[in-house]
């Protein structure tokens, strides 16, 4: 691999927010080789932070301090998912380990 990337999708309020701003809502962002966190990649992105609930990485969600490395795939969840949703998809658990977590992946 030529550039270490990142391929974002965005949905919801943030897929509003990125064609109002007149962007891609399906991204490829290189990353540096020891990656990024996922509030780090957000700002990146100039997403707010306000907006944004948990993030999936290779399909489970993380909370934002999860690191993500290149070639993760990442799509990042809006605020306000319904109740059940958030339980179901794993959102409750990984809001509740806050943005300050960032994991040894090894």
């Amino acid at each position: 691999m030529d550039h270490p990337v990142v391929t974002v999708r965005l949905f919801g309020a943030l897929y509003a927010l990125q064609k109002e701003r007149g962007g891609d809502t399906v991204l490829e962002v290189e990353l540096p080789p020891e990656g990024v966190t996922g509030a780090e990649l957000a700002s990146m992105l100039d997403l707010p932070l306000s907006m944004i609930e948990g993030v999936f990485c290779n399909r489970t969600v993380r909370p934002l301090g999860y690191r993500l490395m290149p070639g993760d795939r990442v799509a990042f969840v809006p605020e306000g998912t319904p109740g059940p949703h958030r339980f179901f998809l794993g959102l409750y658990a990984a809001g509740r380990e806050g943005v300050e977590t960032d994991q040894d992946q090894s």
